[in-house]
């Protein structure tokens, strides 16, 4: 693969700490039975101090195991998620999370939806309604347009999140596990079209427990552990360390 070294993302000392109370009730009787519980302050630091440069025209790899700060990451990379003030974060271009409609709002239908996004990624409505028919017609939606996608499939929603990003051009997609979306036909048609309009030329991350997956597509991926990134460089490396630790 060709690159400009030029920076399509760049994260200096980026950081994600959650916080949260354990006074947490699920019931009305809980809440009884606990009232003069003492509220404890607890935090989680999700991703420790991260510190890298992608290139426009890389496809990136992201692995590890559950619980090791993988979508955590890429939710920050993308935007979805803002990180502890420390950290600064560059980004040239557009770019949009395709994992499980984030970004979208449940009480909007497929068409409001699409016009929010497209919009969101610098699309006038002159250019979303060029493309409206082609993102509804790839996400085999015709009979659900002006359906809340509250009432959609988990597969729906990533069916019409994928084709959004496909047909809007977003500077940089970030996939997290969306090759496991769909059934086996939409799944072969959207590797297809992946391969021909993104994994060539355009910048990707890929998030995915598939390593040969990660390892067809990727010339650099990140490995993540407990939070932390401890490698990020050449595939086949990332996989055996992986692998190490698994």
């Amino acid at each position: 693969m060709s690159l400009t070294k030029e920076i399509a993302l760049s994260l200096k000392n980026i950081s994600k700490t959650f916080r949260f109370s354990d006074k947490t009730f699920h019931s009305l009787q809980e809440r009884l039975f606990n009232i003069h519980k003492k509220n404890k302050k607890q935090h989680l630091k999700a991703v420790k101090t991260v510190n890298l440069d992608i290139y426009k025209g890389e496809c990136i790899g992201i692995i590890g195991r559950n619980g090791s700060g993988k979508s955590t990451l890429t939710k920050i990379m993308s935007g979805a998620y803002v990180p502890d003030k420390e950290g600064n974060i560059i980004k040239n271009g557009t770019s949009l999370l395709l994992n499980l409609g984030v970004g979208f709002s449940h009480e909007l239908t497929a068409r409001e939806n699409i016009y929010v996004n497209g919009s969101t990624l610098g699309l006038r409505v002159k250019q979303i309604d060029e493309i409206f028919n082609d993102i509804i017609k790839f996400a085999e939606l015709e009979d659900f347009v002006d359906t809340k996608i509250k009432y959609y499939s988990s597969g729906m929603i990533q069916r019409l999140s994928f084709s959004i990003a496909i047909y809007a051009k977003a500077d940089i997609i970030f996939l997290d596990e969306v090759f496991a979306v769909g059934d086996e036909k939409f799944r072969n048609k959207a590797t297809k079209v992946l391969e021909e309009n993104w994994i060539k030329g355009r910048t990707a991350i890929i998030v995915s427990h598939s390593t040969s997956l990660i390892e067809q597509y990727c010339n650099r991926t990140i490995l993540m552990h407990k939070g932390e990134m401890v490698y990020f460089g050449e595939t086949k490396i990332a996989i055996e360390k992986y692998r190490a630790i698994s």
